[in-house]
């Protein structure tokens, strides 16, 4: 009989205990209440809210929202009313007797110790900052932001203290937001990143131009420096955060943004499998190595998409699918977690960065199927609508496909508008297993105010599938690093002297076919323009003429961001 029989067969109601609230564990909840009016469910939280708006935690730092009270998505009056669930606030689950399919819980309020038996047990407990045993770490005005009391005493110290500077450790999402929100109240910020670039799930030559934005904005990045302590200043005002390079920074509040750990300690102390990664190991029915217990949310470790490797992915709408999985299991159902292909978007200013499935350097270290990664990519700077349209911004995009059968890999985009919209088809396409030709046929909304006839996501199909078919390969501003080939710029003559590549040669479009006989034929010729789409008609032109030509993707918009990670 399988749990799920015995779940059904229990005599009397069924009872599901979900330990930890927020996305995971409420979703996991409420899902298991649409499916049965007769189990008994209880969500247990040690702290004092249920399920809130973590997402939307440095936003009310910076006061775009002011009602503190928009952060609750439920609390535990709505889960008693709604759906007859009971949750216990301020309740520690300290230990699981997986002999008796127990749990004992500690209240806060009370200091009582009781126990409570379970037929399915479900595990969201989350995860926590990183917080680093470094010297000086817990003096005043050092804060990590990951709930609403944090932001809390963020904003009371901001307001009391009149900061004018702060220190923000990390470049994530996290790390990011808050930035963004600090120097809008008015407050200088200095970004410490010990990676080469901010937002480390994307490629350096993308966050290069999110760097690029940064600074435009008056923000200081100090990368490839990692904090070696804090220290009070004589002042007892500010704080110095010193580096491992020696550098110092004094400011009046620091955020340590340095990433999450999962909460898997109540896991590990019951036996549970713990991956290597330090996460709850779960199976793709979301159910840990005990058949009565499930897992969901930050604290699990789950298959990458695209490589299958495990891994440690922290997003809200994965967590709110597994919980409403492990719900449909437990409740007898065939429901399957097809993995996370790491889809996420996270604005900076006025710019946006979208990725989704694998990066290019995760499959530089990684393998699929156990081979290497044998890839390509793409890049392309189309306008988010039609350019005859007011106000269209191009997006710079990133496309990552396999050399054997052109499947879809991963993508990346930025820019100031459209970006997340591009990123969510291809997100789409990943999961469906879908490939690059699929792209350049999508048919997808067109409006001038909207997009072009060819949208960004068809032309990134349509580059992507040239390569595959042979018509157009492509080459990359790191293969001209002592290379033979001839760089011949096909930019118009006033474009080329306000710039361009060392050693190239200018022959404008227009003119590239009475002056062929200008090039050689017995070298290679790499070819590139402003984004790439005048190079790609010079080069099908030089090779229909029987040259060896190659196109240099993304132009040389790309090349400023290539330069400042390779050195070329």
């Amino acid at each position: 009989m399988t749990p799920s029989e015995e779940i059904k067969q229990h005599s009397g109601k069924p009872r599901i205990l979900v330990v930890g609230g927020v996305a995971g564990g409420a979703s996991c909840a409420a899902r298991a209440r649409r499916l049965s009016e007769d189990a008994d469910i209880m969500i247990f939280e040690r702290g004092p809210y249920v399920s809130f708006a973590n997402c939307g935690l440095p936003y009310y730092v910076g006061d775009v929202i002011t009602d503190e009270r928009s952060l609750l998505v439920a609390t535990p009056e709505l889960f008693k009313r709604r759906f007859n669930i009971e949750v216990r606030l301020q309740s520690e689950v300290r230990a699981i007797d997986r002999a008796k399919q127990e749990i004992e819980v500690k209240n806060a309020a009370t200091g009582e110790t009781y126990r409570e038996r379970y037929d399915a047990l479900v595990l969201a407990p989350g995860s926590a900052p990183i917080r680093p045993p470094l010297p000086g770490i817990d003096l005043p005005g050092v804060f990590t932001l990951r709930t609403i009391p944090d932001s809390r005493q963020m904003k009371q110290w901001i307001t009391e203290r009149k900061v004018e500077t702060a220190v923000v450790v990390g470049g994530g999402f996290i790390g990011l937001e808050t930035t963004e929100n600090l120097v809008r109240r008015g407050i200088s910020v200095t970004i410490i990143e010990m990676l080469a670039q901010v937002m480390p799930p994307i490629d350096p030559e993308i966050a290069a131009i999110i760097h690029d934005h940064l600074e435009a904005n008056g923000v200081s990045l100090q990368l490839g420096d990692g904090v070696d302590r804090f220290e009070q200043n004589p002042d007892g005002h500010t704080v110095s955060v010193i580096t491992k390079s020696g550098a110092s920074f004094s400011c009046e509040m620091v955020l340590l943004a340095m990433g999450i750990r999962p909460e898997s300690k109540l896991a590990k102390e019951a036996g549970l499998e713990i991956g290597q990664l330090g996460g709850i190991r779960v199976n793709d029915h979301m159910r840990t190595s005990d058949e009565h217990i499930w897992a969901v949310g930050d604290a699990v470790e789950v298959r990458d998409f695209v490589t299958g490797d495990w891994g440690l992915i922290p997003l809200a709408g994965p967590a709110n699918r597994q919980g409403r999985i492990a719900a449909d299991v437990i409740m007898g159902r065939d429901a399957r977690f097809r993995g996370v292909q790491g889809t996420a978007v996270c604005r900076a200013f006025d710019i946006t960065v979208a990725a989704t499935g694998t990066s290019e350097k995760n499959l530089q270290r990684r393998r699929i199927g156990g081979q290497p990664a044998q890839y390509e990519k793409i890049y392309l700077h189309p306008g988010h609508h039609a350019n005859y349209y007011p106000g269209a911004r191009p997006i710079t995009i990133k496309l990552i496909f396999s050399v054997k059968d052109g499947r879809i890999l991963g993508a990346q985009a930025v820019g100031e508008e459209g970006v997340e919209k591009r990123i969510d088809v291809i997100a789409m396409a990943i999961q469906r297993g879908f490939t690059v030709f699929d792209l350049e046929e999508a048919e997808l909304c067109y409006a001038p105010q909207f997009g072009t006839a060819k949208d960004p996501v068809n032309v990134a199909g349509m580059i992507a599938a040239n390569v595959m078919r042979g018509d157009a390969p492509v080459a990359h501003w790191k293969d001209t690093m002592g290379s033979k080939a001839l760089i011949l710029d096909v930019r118009e003559p006033g474009e080329f002297k306000m710039g361009h590549v060392e050693g190239a040669i200018n022959i404008p479009l227009n003119s590239l076919r009475v002056r062929m006989h200008e090039l050689p034929r017995d070298r290679e010729i790499l070819v590139y323009c402003a984004v790439g789409q005048r190079s790609y008609y010079a080069s099908r032109a030089l090779r229909l003429h029987g040259f060896n030509a190659r196109n240099i993707s993304g132009g040389f918009r790309s090349y400023g961001a290539e330069r400042q990670i390779t050195g070329i």
